[in-house]
């Protein structure tokens, strides 16, 4: 049921390491925002900015003509997002009480990368043992998180992402992925403490206890994948009408 054979197993990592693997140096850019840093340097955010910048630009120029207009829509996705939860909400509060530039910048890198892992080949041949390493991985990290550290509110979250997932056979691999991504993510930004989370969700919710971070945070980037969804079959209604002909050809040959 979990078994991958050696072979295939080294190519997935190969495949994982080239598409997301590079995006755990992010700590790179997050040291450059961290207090430790910017007690040194005032405008220390300048640096990530233009780091995060370069990145973008470089990998979309890599990046195939949809995952292009993928990477554009998570940007602007990204920022209205990012503003109305940490601004708006408080939901988490960056180092300056600001929006840093790079950050939906970074929401666009994530989810290009995390998008062209998920549809490599060889990781789609072995998508149900892969969903389930994840899942059993995914439960105990949060687990954990739940018993060590209180972390009601992610544990909510992680299984709110279990329960929207029961119906979405063909997205578990992107989102399972994602939440892997993130929670590293959220791990190294914390620890540099570029942005922080409040001791419960929203800060208003006493019973809902949370870590910093949270474990389940990745179920807001739902939000930016249907998001993504919805602009791309609004600006390529074309494309998207052929796809989906396509598709209920491919099923009714099935039948």
């Amino acid at each position: 049921m979990f078994l991958i054979p050696t072979n295939d197993l080294k190519k997935i990592l190969t495949v994982f390491t080239r598409r997301i693997g590079l995006l755990f140096f992010s700590f790179i850019f997050f040291y450059f925002d961290g207090t430790g840093f910017s007690a040194m340097y005032e405008n220390a955010q300048i640096g990530p900015n233009i780091l995060m910048l370069v990145a973008f630009l470089v990998l979309y120029k890599r990046s195939v003509k949809r995952t292009r207009k993928l990477m554009i829509y998570a940007v602007i996705i990204g920022f209205i997002g990012e503003y109305l939860f940490s601004i708006v909400l408080g939901m988490y509060t960056y180092r300056l009480s600001n929006l840093p530039f790079y950050i939906p910048l970074g929401h666009a890198v994530v989810y290009a990368r995390t998008y062209c892992f998920s549809k490599a080949s060889i990781v789609n041949k072995y998508q149900k043992e892969i969903v389930r390493w994840l899942f059993f991985g995914i439960i105990i990290f949060s687990l954990f998180y739940l018993i060590v550290f209180n972390d009601i509110f992610g544990f909510v979250m992680t299984i709110a992402v279990f329960l929207v997932l029961i119906n979405r056979p063909k997205d578990r691999l992107f989102f399972l992925t994602m939440y892997v991504v993130v929670a590293v993510l959220e791990i190294i930004g914390t620890a540099y403490e570029v942005w922080s989370w409040p001791d419960t969700a929203f800060g208003v919710f006493p019973i809902l206890k949370s870590h910093n971070p949270p474990s389940g945070i990745s179920l807001f980037y739902f939000l930016l994948d249907i998001g993504c969804f919805v602009m791309y079959t609004q600006f390529n209604s074309k494309t998207w009408k052929r796809f989906k002909y396509i598709r209920r050809q491919l099923k009714s040959q099935t039948i």
